[in-house]
C-alpha cells in the first residue's frame, strides 16, 4: 500500500483532524512527563480492577464520543443548512452519517451506561466488587481499543461509509471496495465483546452478590433495569458478533454469505442486524428508565409508585423487544400476515412503557420535588420522549410506513427516542450520582443554564424534521434543491443542532468549573438518598463498605437513617480482601488493537501476531496466581473516621 492510500488525503477537515490528534498526543505525554504522572497513570487507572475507577474511564470515553459524534452531527448540518451547499462532497458526507450513528450508540450510549452501571450497582446491591473484576477491566479494554480503531478510519485508511446499519450489498466488497468497512467489522467485533463480557459479569453480580436479606423484590429499580438489560445482552450480543463475523469473512477472505455476486443473501444481514439492533435501543433505554426512577422518586421524597408493575413492565420490554425486529422491513414486500404480526408487537412495546410513563406521574404527585438539574432532565425526559413514542406508533402501522419509511420523519421519531431517552438519562445520571463518584456536586447555575439550552435546541433541531419528512425530504440526502420548499426548516434545524453544541460546551465548562471551584467536603448524601450507594463516602473508598449492610426492606438506606442505624461500629470492622490490580487487561487490549488492525488493512502476519498476543495475555492471566491483597483494620478506621473498638 502506497503512503498516499495509507493516510486520508485531499480534505483541509482531513488535515485538521491530523493535526489535532497529534497536538493532543504531544499535549499528553508533554503533562504526563512534566508533572511525572506516568507512575501515577500506569498503577491507578491503566492496570486498575476497580469498578468505580472503571466506571469513570467508561464515562470520561463516553463525553470524549459524545463531543466527536456531536461535531459529526453538525456537519451534517451545516452541510443541509441551505440548498446546493458543499461543505462536504458525497463520499465525506457518507461517512461522517456513518460514522455519527455507529458512535452516537455504540460508543457514546452504550459507556455512558456500562461507566454508570459499573460504578453504581455493585454500591446498590451492597456489594464490594464486581462477580468478576479482572473481566470487567478486560471489558473496558476491549471496548476502549475498539472505539480507537474505529475513529482512527477517518485519518489511515478511510471511513466506513455504508450507513451505521451497513447493509449488504453496498457494504460488500463488490460497491466498497476500500478498507473502510473493514473499520466497521473489525472494531465493532472488539468493542462488541467487551460489551458482552459486561453483561454476563453484571447478570452473574446481581444474582450472586447482593447483600445479605436483599431480595429481588427488595433491589432498587435502577439496579432492576441492568440486570434486565445483561439478559438481553447476552442473548443480542452473540448475534452481532456472528454478523460481524460473517461480514469480516465475506470482505477479507472472500467468502459469498452475503455478497450478491456468489449466491450470498444481503437480506440476512438485515435480519441478523436488525435481530440485534432492536434489542441494543433497548440496551440503551431501560437503563435511563432505570436512572429516571431513582432521581424523580429521590427528589420527589417518595417511594417508586407501582413498583412490581415497573419490574413486570420492564420484563415485558425485554421479551417484546425480541418480536419486533421486522417493522425495519415493512416496505420490503413481505406478506400482509408478517407485516400485521410486526405491526401489532411493535405497538403492544408501547403498553409496558406507557405503564413507566404513569409510575413517575404518580410518584411525583403531591410529592415535595426539589427541582435540581437531575430531576430537570428527568421531567424533560417524560413529555419528549412521549412525542417519540407517539409517533413510533405512527411508524409501527405498517401501511402507513410505506409514507413515513426511510424520510426525515424517523430521523427525528429515532432522535426524540434516543436523544430525550438515552442522552437525556445519561446527563440526569451524571449530575445525580457525580458527587458519589467525584466527591463535590457539578454547579447547579451552570447544571440548569446547559439544561435549558440543550433541551431549547434539542426540540428546535428535530421537530422540524418531523414536517420535512412528511414533506417528501428523505434521509442520508446529502444536498438539495432550491425549489422543494425546505429551505427554512433545514435553517432552523441547523440553528437548533448549533444550541445542542452550546448546550453540551456548558456541560464541559461546568465540569471544568466544578472541578477547579466546587468544595470537596460534599456530604455522602446530597440529596437525602433512599438507596445503598449514598451509605458509602463520597467518592467511595476502595473497599465500598467497612461493613455489609443487612437490607430488611426496598429503599434500605431511607429506611436506616430513619431508625438511625447508619452508624458503623469499630467492633463490626473485619480485614477486606481485594483483587489486585492487574496490567495484563490493558497489554491485553493493545494486542486486540494491533490484531484488529492488521485484519483492516489485510496484512495476515500482523493479525495473527495480535492473536497471538491474545492468547499469551490469557495464558500470563491462567498461571497468575495473585491472591489479593487485605485491607487492614486500622485503615479501615482511618478512612471512615472511626475511633475505638481496638482488637
Amino acid at each position: 500500500m502506497k503512503l498516499d492510500e495509507f493516510f486520508v488525503t485531499g480534505e483541509p477537515m482531513i488535515y485538521a483532524a491530523d493535526a489535532a490528534i497529534a497536538m493532543t498526543v504531544i499535549g499528553i505525554v508533554f503533562v504526563l512527563t512534566y508533572f511525572k504522572k506516568w507512575k501515577w497513570l500506569w498503577t491507578e487507572w491503566l492496570t486498575t480492577v476497580d469498578h468505580k475507577r472503571l466506571g469513570v474511564m467508561y464515562i470520561l470515553s463516553a463525553v470524549l464520543m459524545l463531543f466527536r459524534g456531536g461535531i459529526d452531527g453538525i456537519m451534517m448540518r451545516m452541510q443541509l443548512a441551505f440548498p446546493g451547499m458543499n461543505i462536504l462532497d458525497e463520499h465525506h458526507y457518507n461517512g461522517v452519517f456513518t460514522a455519527h450513528g455507529v458512535i452516537m450508540i455504540l460508543f457514546m450510549a452504550m459507556p455512558f451506561i456500562i461507566g454508570l452501571m459499573n460504578v453504581i450497582v455493585p454500591l446498590q446491591i451492597g456489594a464490594r466488587d464486581v462477580a468478576y473484576p479482572f473481566l470487567n477491566a478486560i471489558s473496558f479494554w476491549t471496548f476502549f481499543m475498539g472505539a480507537m480503531l474505529f475513529n482512527l478510519s477517518f485519518v489511515i485508511g478511510g471511513a466506513p461509509d455504508a450507513g451505521w446499519t451497513s447493509y449488504f450489498p453496498l457494504a460488500g466488497k463488490e460497491f466498497s471496495e476500500g478498507i473502510g468497512n473493514n473499520f466497521y467489522a473489525v472494531s465493532l467485533q472488539i468493542a462488541g465483546a467487551g460489551t458482552l463480557m459486561t453483561g454476563i459479569n453484571f447478570f452473574v453480580t446481581i444474582l450472586k452478590m447482593r447483600a445479605p436479606g436483599m431480595t429481588m423484590m427488595k433491589m432498587p429499580m435502577f439496579t432492576w433495569s441492568i440486570f434486565i438489560t445483561s439478559i438481553i445482552i447476552i442473548f443480542a450480543f452473540p448475534v452481532l458478533t456472528v454478523a460481524l463475523a460473517l461480514m469480516t469473512l465475506d470482505r477479507v477472505f472472500g467468502t459469498a454469505f452475503f455478497t450478491m455476486a456468489n449466491g450470498g443473501l444481503p437480506m440476512m444481514w438485515a435480519n441478523l442486524f436488525w435481530i440485534w439492533g432492536h434489542p441494543e435501543v433497548y440496551i440503551v433505554i431501560l437503563p435511563v428508565f432505570g436512572v429516571f426512577s431513582e432521581v424523580i422518586s429521590t427528589h420527589s421524597r417518595k417511594n417508586l409508585f407501582g413498583y412490581k408493575a415497573m419490574v413486570v413492565s420492564m420484563v415485558g420490554i425485554a421479551f417484546l423487544s425480541y418480536l419486533v425486529w421486522v417493522h425495519h422491513f415493512f416496505t420490503m414486500g413481505n406478506s400482509p400476515s408478517v407485516n400485521s404480526f410486526f405491526s401489532i408487537t411493535t405497538m403492544l412495546i408501547a403498553v409496558p412503557t406507557g405503564v413507566k410513563i404513569f409510575n413517575w406521574l404518580f410518584t411525583m404527585y403531591k410529592g415535595r420535588i426539589k427541582f435540581t438539574t437531575a430531576m430537570l432532565w428527568s421531567l424533560a425526559f417524560i413529555p419528549n420522549f412521549v412525542i417519540g413514542g407517539v409517533t413510533g406508533v405512527m411508524l409501527a402501522m405498517a401501511s402507513a410506513d410505506y409514507q413515513y419509511h426511510n424520510s426525515y420523519f424517523l430521523i427525528a421519531h429515532f432522535h426524540y427516542v434516543l436523544i430525550s431517552g438515552t442522552v437525556f438519562g445519561c446527563f440526569a445520571g451524571l449530575y445525580f450520582w457525580y458527587p458519589k463518584i467525584f466527591g463535590h456536586t457539578l454547579n447547579e447555575k451552570l447544571g440548569k443554564i446547559s439544561f435549558w439550552i440543550f433541551v431549547v435546541g434539542f426540540n428546535v433541531c428535530f421537530f422540524p424534521q418531523f414536517f420535512l419528512g412528511l414533506d417528501g425530504m428523505t434521509r442520508r440526502m446529502q444536498t438539495y434543491a432550491d425549489n422543494l420548499g425546505w429551505n427554512g426548516l433545514n435553517l432552523v434545524s441547523t440553528i437548533g443542532a448549533f444550541l445542542m453544541g452550546l448546550g453540551f460546551f456548558v456541560l464541559v465548562i461546568n465540569l471544568l468549573y466544578s472541578a477547579w471551584k466546587n468544595k470537596r467536603d460534599t456530604a455522602n448524601d446530597p440529596w437525602d438518598g433512599r438507596t445503598l450507594e449514598w451509605w458509602t463516602k463520597s467518592p467511595v473508598q476502595a473497599y465500598n463498605f467497612a461493613v455489609i449492610p443487612h437490607v430488611k426492606e426496598m429503599d434500605a438506606f431511607w429506611h436506616m437513617k430513619k431508625r438511625n442505624e447508619t452508624e458503623i461500629k469499630a467492633e463490626d470492622l473485619k480485614p477486606i480482601h481485594l483483587p489486585s490490580n492487574s496490567g495484563v487487561p490493558f497489554i491485553s487490549g493493545i494486542f486486540w488493537f494491533i490484531g484488529g488492525f492488521g485484519l483492516v488493512f489485510e496484512w495476515m502476519p500482523m493479525a495473527i501476531f495480535g492473536l497471538a498476543g491474545i492468547f499469551a495475555c490469557m495464558l500470563a492471566r491462567s498461571f497468575d496466581y495473585d491472591p489479593g491483597f487485605y485491607v487492614k483494620v486500622d485503615e479501615i478506621k482511618k478512612v471512615e473516621g472511626i475511633t475505638g473498638g481496638d482488637k
